[in-house]
């Protein structure tokens, strides 16, 4: 499917048949919305030139989206009224609501538990793989009772145990990706689930398209765990 605006995709949200996607770079950073296999954006909301938008996610009637290293995140309104700035305590990477609780990602190998009203921190989640830790989670989504992160330049998606921050999937999206020369950071980055279970929405930074996926079952190679777990 077309991906509108071909933006520097942070983070995404499926809402129905209405795609939510936050853009990153200073100057170019954005809140857009548009239906789902839209050419382009029917809302597009630029944040201030010195923020970088980062994930996003929807708690209650607010959406929060976080803003990288500006240790501010911002929570609109249904109506996209101007966002109200709330003081955050790391690097912003990846959100997602985990049935109430919401959890983020900073690049480390931690998730952190937050209130959904003011993302205060209330714990963390160390993720491992084989008994090592896994570095650079990025775009985050929930589904399934797992949380399902993008790992930060690799064409992989890891299925998160919540409660012991153990993965317990490997997904290799390298049927998807995209080639885009001389363009090094078009990366994979952006995970939403679709209603079906093992159906996602993925795309990348700057990418063409956006591709409905549908999981298989599979065993990954040793090489791969030893990526990601290195």
């Amino acid at each position: 499917m077309p991906h509108p605006g071909r933006g520097f995709t942070q983070g995404l949200l499926l809402d129905g048949h209405t795609v939510w996607e936050s853009t990153g770079g200073y100057g170019q950073s954005a809140l857009c919305r548009y239906p789902l296999g839209a050419h382009r954006p029917d809302r597009r909301e630029a944040l201030p030139p010195e923020l970088f938008g980062e994930g996003i996610c929807v708690a209650g009637p607010y959406l929060w989206q976080l803003t990288w290293r500006e240790r501010v995140a911002l929570r609109w309104h249904p109506h996209l009224e101007a966002p109200q700035p709330v003081s955050y305590n790391r690097e912003g990477w990846g959100i997602c609501n985990a049935d109430g609780e919401i959890l983020t990602s900073d690049g480390s190998t931690e998730l952190v538990r937050r209130d959904p009203e003011t993302l205060a921190p209330l714990g963390l989640i160390v993720v491992r793989l084989d008994g090592g830790r896994v570095m650079g989670l990025n775009d985050l989504a929930w589904a399934g009772g797992r949380v399902w992160a993008n790992v930060l330049a690799r064409p992989y998606l890891l299925g998160i145990e919540p409660g012991s921050g153990e993965v317990v999937d490997i997904v290799d999206a390298g049927a998807v990706m995209e080639r885009h020369p001389g363009d090094a950071g078009a990366v994979l980055n952006g995970i939403a689930p679709l209603p079906a279970a093992g159906e996602f929405l993925l795309t990348g930074k700057h990418w063409r398209s956006m591709y409905h996926v549908r999981l298989a079952e599979g065993r990954p190679s040793r090489r791969v765990r030893r990526l990601v777990a290195g």
